[in-house]
């Protein structure tokens, strides 16, 4: 068990948490949420070691591993994909370094006979250490991550690769205590759903930052939650959270309404001037300055944004015959598209697939290889893009959101200023001066975010919105969505998000082929499971009816010539087919982590699998003839 007694974390003048006290024990799963900026990411840190409290203490046990995933992991950039994840001080970690290091040089030296007595030692330590399977669940988890060149030297590797290498070598590390922060970030739809798969079954405990609320549902049996410096603790997943929470501010406002109804009869009974004094009656004045002094916080803050759009005329988007290549990669083929007024689009597709390309030839920020992109004369952009690249560290919050406009006007008329707006949107007053490089991740967000509204676009792309997003600012984004009169065209992985805003989508698969898609993403994946059900239905269906043509028609002949031959050999075929995997599963397990070797060797296993099959289902056949052969 982890224990957290009376934990304090201030930065100058603001707290972020105060005299906070929990404890983690193994099997946990819990999520950590809040709003962006309250301390959740330093929070990781300070556990993790990292950042040092202003006061407090946590203590575990000498021998307790913590493994930390940072929200934007920084790598050793001249080191291959296996050094960088085999980092580590467990023998395990150090055996697999070892190994991998000794085969990578007798692969570069295969006669050197030092490179060959360096490997077999580090076999025999591999053995000693029972770390080939180890080995293995580790490039399981680089490929189910989309990681399958293991010799690049990381700086050769994209922004969304290295992160995805972050991850790895996060779950790989031996650890009693697993810390993400934002996992999910740059993960595909499919990578997420394995990933809940892979983390339900983690040996160690799990502290899990994330905006993804349906992968917080699936993973997580406790929520934490920072709220203006305190720490809440619930008993089971977000949905049950949510219902607990709306319980304990319900509860709250109840004990502050008490409060006041006490503190106006203790007042009361004051102003009436009691005759005599007593040590009764001096206690009862010392508890109504108790009263007095005892304040309540029971004031939601949520982020709330309303403004008007720009009038879109009937023309929108259109792409005709539009086609991009990368690399030799088509992204695009010569697709046609169309975009309408009210439109709520969703773009997904595995990662690198070109769902941002696509976004990028829609704005005009790139041109297309081949088609054309004819936008309408009304239409006005706001892009909200993955990096925050275009936030200046050195410019002032409210500077920043003036660049925009002093004032916005709503669709009712109103007009607020700037600072209202900032206010709306969770900065304060005080705040509004702070310079933007002292902002966490996810508060740069929120803002870069506020200004892409204030432009009164009349056409939204969002390419990855929910990232660094907090819960508040998520929900307020799909409320005001949902009553934006414009266009909306989204690339997200988050599920929930895509539920609850997008009415159809564009599915990349691959080789530069885009499917359209009527509803939205939960849909999807039904006809999807649909169609993959009713696909194996068919083909078992079709593999009865031939075994029973099969069986029918070699019932009903004699064994010819040939057939003769066959059977006189058949067993002898099936012993050596037996033979040959027994060596094929003996050369695999020599391979070790000689990925290349190994998916050749098996390859070469389950096509002789499949050849016994076929020698067993045909000695069986022959069997049933020779024996009808027989009794006539």
């Amino acid at each position: 068990m982890l224990t957290i007694e009376h934990l304090t974390k201030s930065y100058g003048t603001k707290e972020l948490f105060t005299d906070v006290s929990a404890f983690i024990e193994k099997g946990d799963r819990i999520g950590l949420i809040g709003v962006n900026g309250t301390g959740k990411s330093t929070f990781l840190k300070t556990i993790a070691g990292l950042d040092s409290a202003s006061s407090g203490v946590i203590q575990h046990p000498k021998a307790y591993d913590i493994v930390y995933l940072h929200q934007e992991p920084e790598l050793c950039q001249d080191v291959t994909v296996l050094d960088e994840i085999y980092q580590g001080h467990s023998p395990i970690m150090q055996t697999m370094r070892a190994y991998e290091k000794a085969l990578s040089r007798l692969e570069q030296h295969a006669t050197d006979k030092e490179a060959q007595t360096d490997l077999m030692k580090a076999q025999e330590k591999m053995e000693e250490h029972g770390a080939w399977e180890a080995n293995t669940v580790a490039k399981t988890i680089l490929t189910k991550l989309g990681i399958t060149t293991f010799h690049k030297t990381i700086k050769e590797l994209s922004g969304g690769q290295q992160k995805r290498i972050a991850l790895a070598k996060a779950l790989i590390q031996p650890a009693d205590l697993l810390l993400l922060d934002e996992p999910t970030n740059h993960l595909d739809n499919n990578t997420i759903e394995w990933l809940e798969t892979y983390l339900s079954t983690y040996d160690g405990a799990l502290l899990i930052v994330t905006h993804d609320r349906y992968f917080l549902n699936r993973v997580t049996n406790r929520i934490y939650e920072l709220d203006k410096g305190n720490l809440y603790t619930y008993d089971g997943n977000y949905e049950l959270f949510l219902e607990k929470k709306a319980e304990r501010e319900a509860l709250e406002r109840q004990d502050e309404l008490k409060h006041r109804n006490t503190l106006k009869r203790e007042l009361a009974w004051l102003r009436r001037g009691p005759r005599a004094r007593s040590t009764k009656q001096k206690a009862h004045v010392e508890r109504v300055h108790e009263l007095q002094e005892k304040t309540f916080d029971t004031n939601v803050e949520n982020v709330s944004f309303e403004a008007a759009s720009a009038r879109l005329g009937k023309q929108v988007i259109e792409l005709k015959g539009v086609s991009k290549s990368y690399h030799d990669q088509r992204i695009v083929t010569a697709f046609d598209f169309l975009l309408v007024p009210h439109d709520r689009l969703g773009i997904i597709g595995p990662n690198g697939a070109g769902k941002t390309t696509l976004l990028n030839m829609m704005a005009k920020r790139i041109k297309p290889d081949e088609g054309d992109i004819h936008i309408g004369e009304t239409v006005r952009i706001g892009y909200y893009t993955q990096g925050d690249e275009e936030l200046d560290g050195n410019v002032k919050v409210i500077d920043y959101i003036k660049e925009v406009a002093e004032v916005v006007t709503t669709k009712n008329g109103q007009v607020i200023t700037a600072e209202q707006m900032l206010e709306r949107f969770l900065f304060s007053r005080s705040e509004q001066w702070t310079y933007i490089r002292r902002l966490s991740g996810g508060e740069k967000r929120r803002l870069y975010l506020l200004k892409i509204l204030m432009t009164e676009p009349n056409v939204l792309f969002l390419d990855e919105p929910t990232n660094d997003l907090d819960r508040q600012t998520l929900s307020a984004l799909e409320d005001y969505l949902e009553h934006f009169p414009g266009v909306v065209a989204t690339v997200s992985h988050d599920r929930y998000f895509l539920d609850r805003v997008v009415h159809h989508l564009l599915v990349f698969e691959g080789k530069g082929h885009i499917s359209h898609f009527y509803g939205n993403y939960h849909d999807y994946l039904n006809e999807q499971q649909s169609i993959n059900t009713e696909h194996e239905k068919v083909q078992m269906t079709s593999n009865q009816t031939q075994k029973k043509s099969q069986s029918q028609s070699s019932q009903s002949k004699k064994l010819s010539y040939k057939e003769q031959k066959e059977w006189e050999t058949i067993e002898e075929d099936i012993t050596e087919l037996e033979s040959a995997i027994e060596l094929l599963q003996q050369e695999i397990s020599d391979a070790g982590s000689d990925l290349e070797k190994v998916q050749e060797k098996y390859e070469q296993q389950q096509s002789k699998e499949k050849e016994l099959d076929e020698k067993y289902e045909r000695w069986e056949e022959l069997s049933i003839r020779m024996e009808q052969a027989k009794k006539k």
